[in-house]
């Protein structure tokens, strides 16, 4: 197993490259850079209820693979953008098996990582039920830092949290150098929910926290109040409400969009929100309209609840295409659904085809005999 990191992307399964009209730009080699924690996720579904204390629940379903920031890297990547990842990896088992599984078999430039001696991997523990999840996972801070100046490939775009105070000297960097700078939000444990944590939207170019989030940090009543508030302070404002849809402002261009989700039968939600990012990034990379983009960030998301684990859920161009192609022929979709995702038919053709995506197993991966 090589360690190095991929100094070329692997084959993938896209099948189609969305960026393919910026290649001969002389633009960056990456297209999207981003860091962050990788765990290994252990996912059981098909939970009657939550936990109950002092009993032992039984899963129908489980599923492994690699999560944490590996859920938006593998997506990223699925829909043929070149992604390049810092990250600390375990020198044990389970980081032998993020590494393979993102670098060798996704394709994901891992050149920025390391692996840490004597570091065990992240571990996070899902159980979906009721249409949500609990998550428990356990960690110790990585022993070195993911990110050196050195190390950082030039990007067309990079993924960013923000936090209080923490905006690290890479993400300036990046936007100097003209990289498109995507960021989300966490969860604010304290309640205080202290405005200071957007300070740093000046440095980004799109602002993606839900609705829970976005109503806290700007003390509106609602997620159109609060995506009219946050489009004041960055250029592209996106609120996700969950099974609501998501809603949108772009100020370079004018234009809002307020599309709802996609109805689907959910196996597991682990990492659709990562995966809506992905799908957003992707159609402002490709300089799609506002609401196209939107669209497509909902139907990724969509897709992904229907398999088990983050990562390995996400879909590729394949899926997107036998999507579209299941609801012009079988029908099954609303008037209203078939013209919002017309312009798939022409970003489509010949997209269909392509190796099988990887798929979280029971376990952290069968060897060949």
């Amino acid at each position: 197993m090589s360690t190095t990191g991929s100094a070329q992307p692997a084959p993938t399964s896209a099948a189609l490259d969305p960026l393919s009209a910026l290649r001969d730009d002389g633009g960056p080699e990456q297209d999207v850079f981003l860091t962050g924690t990788v765990f290994l996720d252990i996912i059981f579904t098909g939970l009657d209820h939550a936990p109950v204390r002092g009993t032992e629940s039984w899963a129908r379903g489980m599923g492994s693979s690699p999560g944490g920031v590996a859920n938006m890297a593998t997506a990223l990547r699925r829909l043929g953008l070149r992604t390049s990842l810092a990250a600390a990896f375990g020198d044990d088992v389970y980081g032998d098996y993020c590494w393979e599984s993102l670098a060798d078999s996704e394709g994901i430039d891992l050149a920025p990582s390391h692996r840490a001696q004597g570091w065990h991997s992240p571990v996070t523990v899902s159980m979906a039920y009721e249409g949500e999840r609990t998550m428990v996972s356990h960690g110790h801070e990585a022993p070195a830092p993911c990110v050196r100046a050195a190390g950082r490939p030039r990007s067309r775009a990079c993924f960013t949290d923000l936090a209080p105070g923490r905006l690290e000297s890479w993400v300036r960097e990046a936007c100097d150098e003209g990289s498109k700078v995507f960021a989300d939000v966490g969860w604010d444990d304290t309640g205080a929910w202290d405005p200071d944590t957007l300070a740093d939207l000046s440095y980004c170019h799109a602002f993606l926290p839900n609705a829970a989030e976005a109503q806290h940090y700007t003390r509106t009543g609602s997620p159109e109040e609060a995506v009219r508030a946050l489009a004041e302070l960055v250029p592209i404002a996106v609120v996700t409400k969950g099974s609501g849809g998501a809603v949108a402002v772009d100020s370079l261009t004018g234009e809002s969009a307020d599309l709802p989700a996609l109805p689907v039968q959910a196996l597991d939600p682990t990492g659709a929100g990562d995966v809506f990012v992905a799908g957003f990034i992707t159609g402002t990379l490709a300089g799609w309209p506002l609401a196209d983009r939107l669209a497509f960030a909902n139907l990724t998301a969509a897709l992904s609840v229907q398999h088990f684990g983050g990562s390995l859920s996400a879909p590729g161009w394949p899926e997107v295409a036998a999507w579209w192609q299941y609801a012009t022929r079988c029908g099954g979709q609303s008037d209203e659904v078939m013209r919002r995702y017309a312009f798939l038919s022409e970003l489509l053709p010949g997209a269909a085809r392509g190796s099988a995506l990887r798929r979280a197993t029971p376990t952290i991966g069968f060897r060949a005999s």
